[in-house]
């Protein structure tokens, strides 16, 4: 999974802020010695002045400079080492101090990879930006749980009980996470409230974010909100571009609770404007509703209704309400 610029960036330049920290932090280091062991100081300028008269001499041909140079080194770091620990100071003190000594608070490891670091960041930026955060430390594949549903009676839609179903229903989530990057896809929770909609859509959304993707999840509310201020607002235009470029180029877009805002035919064209851009651009959503495919039909335009229909897996939602089983 690739992160849009402006994720790379925003990454980048905490990095780069580290660096900043970093450097500042060893020139309070460094200032400090040379305040209270002043002899120190003088032997990192012997340093500097013994670097340039052996780089002189290799200049004028003499092959040992280098040598000498490198003993000289030693020897004045020793003295260092020694004038420091007098003073009660470790021998590393004035060296740049990293947060992440593998990648140097860079990013990227010496062979060019990402850095464990930069991963991290990364994770927390998806999280913070999904929407999730705090709600996927609850509502998650490993806390699914079936004893919410009816294993007694048969569900005559799908020829078993709920219980049973839902199990089938849990596969494909695991399925549909596990086999993102290879098949993509989208799909459509429909059923009344309390079914596990959401908490089906959470599970599927920690799996993706632990393994780097990038996820959005917005009600529909919010989500025609941020499209409305996009629109019309321009006080509010430049602090809903970053969201609504998210939107549309997040690999995983979530909206929950279709068919609960105010329609009408700016949320219809906006809608059919979403999903047909992140279907053009192969990019996958998750929407769940409570309205029925009929209902979509009737709410929405043939168009709106014609894409999700073609386009998504739908997985209709049977049983009582599960919270009030809680």
């Amino acid at each position: 999974m690739a992160l849009s610029n402006s994720q790379y960036q925003e990454i980048m330049r905490d990095f780069q802020a580290r660096q900043l920290r970093n450097k500042h932090e060893q020139d309070e280091r460094i200032k400090e010695i040379y305040k209270k062991i002043p002899a120190v100081k003088e032997l990192d300028q012997a340093v500097s002045t013994r670097a340039v008269l052996r780089a002189k001499e290799l200049l004028n041909g003499d092959t040992n400079a280098i040598d000498r140079l490198r003993d000289e080194i030693a020897d004045l770091r020793e003295q260092k080492t020694f004038l420091l620990a007098s003073k009660g100071y470790p021998a590393d003190y004035m060296d740049m101090r990293f947060a992440c000594p593998e990648c140097e608070d860079t990013g990227y490891t010496k062979s060019g990879e990402k850095c464990q670091c930069f991963l991290r960041a990364q994770m927390k930026l998806l999280y913070s930006q999904s929407n999730l955060e705090a709600v996927l430390r609850r509502e998650n594949f490993d806390t699914f749980s079936y004893q919410y549903f009816d294993n007694e009676r048969i569900e005559p839609a799908v020829g078993t009980t709920v219980a049973n179903y839902m199990k089938q229903v849990y596969r494909w989530c695991k399925e549909f996470a596990q086999q993102f990057d290879e098949k993509g896809g989208n799909l459509l929770f429909t059923g009344t409230t309390g079914r596990g909609k959401t908490f089906l859509t959470n599970c599927i959304a920690k799996e993706l974010i632990d393994s780097g993707h990038s996820v959005i999840y917005l009600s529909a509310h919010d989500l025609f909100e941020v499209f409305s201020k996009y629109r019309f607002e321009y006080a509010a235009e430049h602090e809903m571009k970053n969201m609504y470029q998210h939107i549309l180029e997040c690999d995983l877009l979530i909206i929950d609770d279709l068919g609960t805002e105010m329609n009408n035919s700016f949320t219809s064209s906006q809608l059919f404007f979403c999903i047909n851009q992140r279907l053009l651009a192969n990019r996958s959503a998750i929407i769940s509703t409570n309205l029925t495919l009929d209902r979509l039909r009737d709410e929405y335009t043939d168009r709106v209704a014609s894409r999700i229909i073609s386009n998504y897996t739908v997985i209709p939602l049977y049983g009582a309400d599960i919270r009030l089983r809680l």
